[in-house]
């Protein structure tokens, strides 16, 4: 019984998984809406899978991929590896001062991208830990990159992430759920929270939907795993 416990997330984490469910359904509608930009930057896009020498490069990834989800037990049992690793490289969001950027701009870093959003209650709940992560871990070779997907201006999640004491993130975001809609036709995104980890050339060695305690032991040796053996 006690092996099976470590198998599996928390009860109250289950929970809060179902409740993003129900949330799915809603997004895939909300997000055929055209909305305004984010952080007052225009709309961005987010790239298609394609055959292009990024992708190349990352399906030869595809060992790695198995070995690092290998890793992936206890409380992030549910990450599962790239089936095939793909580019993430040109995934389009906001950063913290709020010019656009792209994946691509974290080059050399290993990162455990997060999308969440205010309304999401797993997204609420883990975001202390996804901090606690970032605040151990977070080097210039590993960083957690937690994209805010609210719409909207950015004063209610900030009003958040100041309530709860998260002081260790940057603030990225995504107001008009093109990020998300992208992921979900790659069929990486079923609803929120979503998280991928992607290596440091950009592509996506695993990734999993729903909430998970990210500061636990379980997910530190996940993170030890993905970084270069060299680094």
């Amino acid at each position: 019984m006690a092996d099976r416990k470590k198998l599996m997330p928390t009860a109250r984490l289950l929970l809060m998984a179902l409740v993003a469910g129900a949330f799915a359904g809603a997004i895939a509608v909300y997000a055929s809406i055209t909305l305004s930009g984010n952080n007052g930057a225009p709309p961005v896009q987010t790239a298609k899978v394609d055959d292009s020498a990024d992708n190349a490069a990352c399906k030869m990834k595809a060992e790695r991929a198995k070995a690092v989800s290998a890793a992936a037990t206890g409380e992030v049992a549910a990450m599962l590896p790239a089936d095939p690793p793909q580019s993430l490289k040109e995934l389009a969001f906001n950063a913290p001062d709020g010019k656009p950027m792209t994946l691509a701009d974290h080059a050399g870093k290993t990162l455990l991208v997060n999308l969440w959003a205010t309304w999401c209650a797993p997204c609420r709940a883990e975001m202390p830990a996804l901090n606690a992560l970032q605040k151990e871990m977070g080097s210039d070779r590993f960083e957690v990159v937690a994209i805010n997907v609210d719409t909207g201006d950015d004063e209610k999640p900030k009003k958040f992430l100041s309530e709860i004491g998260v002081d260790g993130l940057g603030f990225y975001r995504e107001s008009t759920l093109d990020l998300f809609n992208g992921l979900k036709k790659r069929g990486l995104a079923l609803g929120l929270p979503v998280t991928l980890l992607v290596d440091g050339d950009g592509c996506l060695l695993a990734n999993m939907n729903g909430p998970a305690e990210w500061s636990s032991a379980d997910a530190k040796r996940l993170i030890e795993a993905a970084l270069p053996a060299d680094g």
